[in-house]
């Protein structure tokens, strides 16, 4: 039982291993190092705008379609973040350029959580169950928060450079790390493994996955389950700020639509990974962001179809998912 479990377990990793191999077998050593290292940053970037909503979706059934308006908007507070504090932006100081990206997720964080707060109370409360519902309240309120986006900076393009110190690239002979792409995996890094800790290692996970299984047998024991269902909505919005500010700085740029046209990809790990797996959800992210690198160089107009083919493959041969939460359990 212990070997089969071990084995499900490996399988997606070696998944991952295979693919990174076939690439190294087709391409030189030093391009395939430069190709896995921004793949994988990539691969975390999704991760961090797609960890949100796999809290919301797999663990309390609620399809968040306003999930992609909350990581335009990040991209936003950011651009207005970045217009009080230009100096941080251009210095030469790596310090002030980490510390004014730190400034502008934080912002993103508390504007985002507070508006998953509001949206799981007055929204989503009333509609637990829906599908179809969900679907129609939360792309109302995706509409709404994109009027307001336009309303206040405008339908053009808005620049949001990386920082000076960010841009400069770490060079080893023929292979070259960006600075900016260090600081997305170790912050990705650094989430998943406070994700990992909060919802496994402590009683607030506990009684939040127990909520998901039987909700009436939490509230037996004292507590409301509304309140840890209300906090888990507001935490992945949250995190769709933090994922929304990386993803307008590397991208360079954000737009009324920015957030729509990564949804794909979004729900795509998401499912990929398992419903409601955080463990999946970074496994699927940094396969796809690989994978797309990949096929990026060798077929470039194979690039958007191969994370669909990916997802389909993944479903015939696991339909769950990778990391099912609710098969497993």
């Amino acid at each position: 039982m212990n070997t089969k479990l071990k084995l499900y377990d490996l399988m997606p990793l070696l998944v991952v291993l295979a693919v990174c191999l076939i690439a190294l077998s087709l391409i030189s050593f030093p391009l395939w190092v430069n190709l896995t290292i921004a793949g994988l940053s990539v691969g975390i970037m999704i991760f961090l705008m797609a960890s949100g909503l796999t809290l919301i979706f797999g663990m309390m059934d609620v399809l968040n379609f306003a999930h992609a308006a909350l990581i335009t908007l990040a991209g936003y507070i950011t651009a207005s973040v970045y217009f009080y504090l230009p100096g941080w932006v251009t210095s030469d100081s790596l310090a002030l350029n980490i510390l004014v990206i730190a400034m502008a997720a934080l912002a993103s964080i508390i504007v985002t959580g507070i508006l998953g707060f509001l949206t799981e109370r007055i929204i989503i409360r009333p509609v637990y169950g829906s599908h179809l519902k969900q679907v129609l309240v939360t792309t109302g309120v995706l509409i709404i928060i994109q009027q307001l986006a336009i309303a206040i900076w405008g339908a053009d393009l808005v620049y949001v450079p990386q920082p000076g110190e960010l841009k400069k690239v770490i060079t080893f002979g023929q292979i070259f790390i960006e600075n900016y792409r260090l600081l997305i995996c170790l912050t990705g890094l650094v989430l998943f493994a406070g994700m990992v800790w909060l919802l496994e290692r402590t009683r607030i996970g506990l009684l939040v996955r127990a909520a998901v299984e039987d909700r009436e047998a939490v509230e037996s024991l004292g507590y409301e389950a509304k309140y840890l269902f209300v906090g888990v909505f507001a935490v992945g919005s949250a995190l769709a700020g933090l994922g929304g500010t990386f993803w307008s700085i590397y991208q360079e740029v954000v737009f009324p639509d920015a957030g729509l046209q990564i949804m794909i990809m979004v729900f795509s790990v998401i499912i990929i990974g398992g419903l409601g797996s955080v463990t999946g959800c970074f496994v699927a992210s940094i396969l796809l962001g690989l994978l797309m690198n990949y096929v990026g160089f060798l077929v470039p107009g194979a690039v958007v179809a191969c994370g669909l083919i990916l997802l389909l493959a993944v479903l015939i041969w696991r339909p769950h998912g990778f990391y099912p939460v609710v098969v497993r359990r």
